[in-house]
């Protein structure tokens, strides 16, 4: 199997679990302004077609997760940033906006494990996994308004489903940066660990999903997702088909035998 290429970051795939690494730290791995849209989307899209990924796990090296995006090009109106109103809807659609869409679409689990500062479009692409794990040195900041725009990234959709509408916008219109105790108060993150421990522990949790049977694994992911916005007995309709297909796959039989074999 080949790994996909990546430009500004790095992929790694050890016993199921794939790790992206967010790798420009020059620049505090914003998003924009950098490879960093393309190669997060391209292993997004990779993960679902290889059946040899159960989870995928994101963090940035260096001191930040991500400064979201390039403020030196904001203040030059250029990069992604330039252009009239036409022009900037354009490039965020064809640019930050394909990241919430292409992660709402990853059938396996994705874990962030935040070693630093996640801020503006850097603090959304962590809402945008379904895990978050905190190092003691992560920072989170809703910092838009700050500068005078709006959460053009999809923002404002996770991080009221995340943590509820009233904490959500208090985080948005205030612009304040929370550090990882209040995160994990407030339900941002799962967890916060000694710096050292992040990646272990981010592997520690990928290894006990990506030890489930693979298949039924991503149907349930695909499961919760869809139990969001589906009413009840279309959702027990398409339990019952999924149930269905797991029940005819070997992977069942073989994780009932096992579990008899234990007994």
């Amino acid at each position: 199997m080949t790994l996909p290429t990546v430009h500004d970051a790095r992929l790694q795939l050890d016993k199921r679990v794939a790790t992206l690494t967010l790798a420009r730290d020059d620049v505090r791995n914003a998003l924009t302004g950098t490879a960093l849209i393309d190669d997060i989307v391209g292993v997004a899209e990779w993960v679902n077609r290889c059946e040899e990924v159960s989870v995928l796990v994101i963090t940035g090296e260096g001191a930040a997760f991500s400064a979201g995006g390039n403020v030196k090009d904001m203040a030059a109106r250029g990069g992604d940033f330039a252009g009239d109103v036409a022009e900037v809807a354009t490039r965020y659609r064809q640019g930050i906006q394909r990241i919430p869409l292409a992660l709402q679409a990853v059938e396996v689990p994705v874990i962030a494990a935040v070693n630093g500062p996640a801020i503006g479009a850097g603090f959304d692409l962590a809402n945008m996994a379904d895990i978050r794990i905190a190092s003691t040195k992560a920072k989170f900041g809703e910092t838009f308004l700050n500068l005078g725009i709006i959460p053009g990234d999809g923002g404002a959709w996770f991080m009221q489903r995340l943590i509820g509408y009233q904490q959500a916008f208090e985080l948005t219109l205030s612009g304040r940066i929370v550090g990882a105790a209040e995160a994990k108060t407030l339900g941002i993150v799962l967890e916060v660990v000694e710096p050292e421990q992040l990646l272990p522990r981010a592997h520690e949790l990928a290894a006990r999903f990506a030890a489930q049977p693979p298949k039924a694994l991503r149907l349930t992911k695909r499961l919760m997702k869809m139990a969001q916005r589906m009413e009840l007995k279309d959702f027990l309709d398409l339990s019952a088909a999924f149930q269905g297909m797991c029940h005819n796959e070997p992977e069942h039989l073989e994780a009932v035998q096992r579990l008899l074999a234990r007994t």
